[in-house]
């Protein structure tokens, strides 16, 4: 006989990263610094893009929304890991866990079509150069956001009103560092093939699409610098071409990587790697990718450096 219906459940228990104890203080700097550096580095972005009227173009509104959505993502979770680091006390409400899986799910999925979204720009502006500025006008710049935002948010709040309906058996003990949806579906007592299914379907909508949206536009990038002889326009696109592919491969790395190589988690907990790659590595690399690999960030960047030292003469 099944254990009654603790749908009411007041807490889970959160077991976190699989370390020693004696390994948690050398761990909980990693991860701290990995946080701040994140937030600093996100923080940076928006401030040099808002501050420079040369970033003020639709490459670098979708990268302003991108860094924001970075730093609320590994907001989300980081913060709780680092206090269950330095307490021996790792439970979560209820409440404050179904809110945390919410947010994760709305960032993640917004991650997913931020990115496709600067892939569609740079499509327009090496196929159609002539036309990107009647075609990445603002209020189509502002829509793709807000058709971002809407669909987040309502794959999200789909997840979390198919599990509000679930019964939870006693147990409530989560083998991760956060409360993920597939930790929480194998707590349930009640029927889930429903939530499973429904995980799948909007997994494609909202993941699976968007990444062979984004080859398509790659593959038709190719094409036109097959064909066209490379201009210094053509080659100043190609360079936050190279910036977006090298996180188009490690957002969308992690995530396949967890089906491509599941003997992995023989030794590791796979799904643990791959929440922490989009997570935590995805978004603190994500500064040093566009501004290392940009030269109107770098630009920007030189420019922003000028006038503090000016001003601190």
């Amino acid at each position: 006989m099944r254990t009654k219906n603790q749908s009411k459940m007041a807490e889970f228990l959160l077991l976190g990263l699989p370390i020693q104890p004696e390994q948690q203080g050398m761990v909980f700097t990693l991860f701290l610094g990995m946080y701040l550096t994140t937030v600093l580095g996100n923080l940076l972005i928006i401030l040099l893009i808002r501050l420079d009227s040369r970033l003020h173009t639709p490459m670098y509104f979708f990268l302003s929304h991108l860094a924001l959505t970075d730093i609320s993502f590994s907001s989300v979770t980081v913060p709780k890991m680092l206090v269950n680091m330095l307490t021996s006390h790792k439970s979560i409400p209820f409440a404050e866990c179904i809110s945390q899986m919410y947010f994760f799910i709305f960032f993640t999925d917004l991650d997913s079509f931020l990115i496709t979204s600067m892939a569609y720009d740079r499509y327009v502006a090496i196929c159609h150069p002539l036309h990107y500025t009647t075609i990445m006008r603002g209020d189509l710049c502002t829509l793709l956001v807000a058709v971002s935002w809407i669909l987040s948010c309502a794959s999200s709040l789909s997840h979390t009103l198919l599990l509000s309906r679930l019964s939870f058996c006693a147990a409530n003990t989560i083998p991760h560092f956060f409360c993920d949806l597939a930790a929480l579906l194998k707590l349930a007592c009640s029927d889930i093939f429903l939530n499973v299914l429904v995980m799948f379907t909007v997994g494609v909508v909202v993941i699976t699409l968007p990444f062979v949206c984004i080859l398509v536009s790659y593959g038709y990038i190719g094409t036109t610098i097959l064909r066209v002889p490379s201009t210094k326009g053509i080659r100043k696109a190609l360079s936050t071409c190279g910036s977006h592919l090298s996180v188009v491969c490690l957002y969308y790395g992690a995530i396949f990587g967890q089906y491509l190589f599941p003997t992995f988690s023989s030794f590791l907990d796979k799904d643990i790697i791959v929440a922490i790659m989009y997570t935590v590595v995805t978004p603190m690399l994500n500064p040093f990718i566009y501004s290392l690999r940009n030269r109107d960030m770098k630009a920007a960047l030189g420019k922003l450096f000028s006038r503090a030292t000016f001003f601190s003469q």
